[in-house]
C-alpha cells in the first residue's frame, strides 16, 4: 500500500502545483470525516488554545487544517521528485542573507522551525541554498521514512540523526562551520528531559533544547517560518533577524520566550500549525490527561 501512495504522489508532481492543491484540499476535507481520532484530537487542541472561537469556528478551522495536512503530504512530491530549479521557482525565501551573513563570520546558525504543516518544504528548498544537520523522529513506516529522508538530503550535503542518538553529534558538526542546525522542538516527546512551561495558556511538556544547544554552541538563533499559499500559489519561508539576548541563562525563560514566539506565528495561520498532534499529551503529575 504504501508503495502505491509514493506512486500516486510521484503521478501528482507532474500536474501544476494548483491542481496538486485542489486534490489536497478535496483529500483533507474527506480525511476530516473519516479520521474520527485525528479529528477529535485536532479538535481538542483548538478548545484548549482558542476557548474564545464557538465550537463551529473551531469546526471549521479544524477542516481547514485538515486540508493543510493533506496538501502537505501530496505536495511532498515536489520535494521528493521535483527538479531544483522547479522547487526554488516555487517556493520562496525571505532573509536567507542574514543566515549566510553569519555563516560568512564562522558563526553557527540555529534555524527553529515550528512544526507548521509545510516544514518539509522549507527543508528541500533550504538544501538548495545551504548545508544543514537536522534531527528526524523514526517513522513506523519505514517506506515513509526513507522518502522523507531522501526529500530533506537529496540537495547538498545535509547530515541526519535520528532523535534516538541524540544532539551530541548535531551540535559537534553545528561547531564545525559551514551549516545550519535545522531544529524542531514544538512537539510533547514525553516527561523525559521535558519542562512545563505555557503554549497558549496551556502548560505543555517542551524541551528546553533550544537554550542549551545555542549554548552549547555559542550559535545564534533565528526562527523559520513557512507559509503554504492558497490556492496552490507556492510557499513563502521567512527567516527572522537573529534573537537578541539568547540564551539568557535561564531555561524556563528561554523555553517560555520560544513558545510566545511560536505562538505569534501561530495567531497569524492557525489552520496551518500541526493541530493533529498530540501537543498537551504530557500533564503535570496528579492532572487528569486531555486525550
Amino acid at each position: 500500500m504504501s508503495h502505491l501512495v509514493v506512486v500516486f504522489v510521484w503521478l501528482l508532481h507532474w500536474l501544476p502545483l494548483p491542481v496538486q492543491a485542489a486534490v489536497g484540499n478535496s483529500l483533507g476535507w474527506l480525511l476530516y470525516w473519516l479520521v474520527a481520532p485525528r479529528r477529535r484530537v485536532t479538535l481538542t487542541n483548538l478548545r484548549l488554545c482558542f476557548p474564545d472561537l464557538t465550537e463551529a469556528e473551531r469546526a471549521k478551522l479544524a477542516r481547514r487544517h485538515f486540508m493543510c495536512v493533506a496538501r502537505s503530504f501530496l505536495e511532498r512530491g515536489l520535494l521528493w521528485f521535483g527538479s531544483r530549479e522547479r522547487i526554488r521557482r516555487l517556493v520562496e525565501v525571505e532573509g536567507l542573507e542574514e543566515v549566510h551573513k553569519l555563516l560568512g563570520e564562522g558563526t553557527p546558525v540555529i534555524l527553529l522551525v515550528p512544526h507548521f504543516c509545510a516544514l518539509d518544504t522549507a527543508a528541500t528548498r533550504l538544501a538548495t541554498e545551504v548545508n544543514s544537520v537536522s534531527i528526524y523522529s523514526s517513522q513506523k513506516n519505514k517506506i515513509l521514512e526513507k522518502w522523507l529522508f531522501h526529500g530533506r538530503s537529496r540537495f547538498g550535503d545535509q547530515f541526519l540523526l535520528s532523535r534516538q542518538e541524540g544532539v551530541r553529534g548535531a551540535v559537534k558538526k553545528l561547531r564545525e562551520g559551514g551549516r545550519i542546525f535545522y531544529y524542531l522542538p514544538d512537539m510533547d516527546f514525553g516527561p523525559r528531559d521535558s519542562i512545563f512551561v505555557p503554549f497558549f495558556g496551556v502548560p505543555a511538556a517542551t524541551v528546553p533544547g533550544l537554550p542549551r544547544i545555542a549554548r552549547m554552541a555559542r550559535a545564534k538563533v533565528v526562527s523559520a517560518i513557512v507559509r503554504m499559499k492558497p490556492w496552490g500559489r507556492g510557499y513563502t519561508v521567512t527567516i527572522s533577524a537573529p534573537w537578541e539576548d539568547f540564551p539568557s541563562g535561564d531555561e524556563v525563560a528561554d523555553t517560555l520566550r520560544m513558545n510566545q514566539a511560536i505562538e505569534r506565528e501561530v495567531l497569524a495561520m492557525p489552520e496551518q500549525y500541526y493541530w493533529v498532534h498530540k501537543r498537551f499529551k504530557t500533564r503535570p503529575e496528579g492532572e487528569p490527561g486531555f486525550y
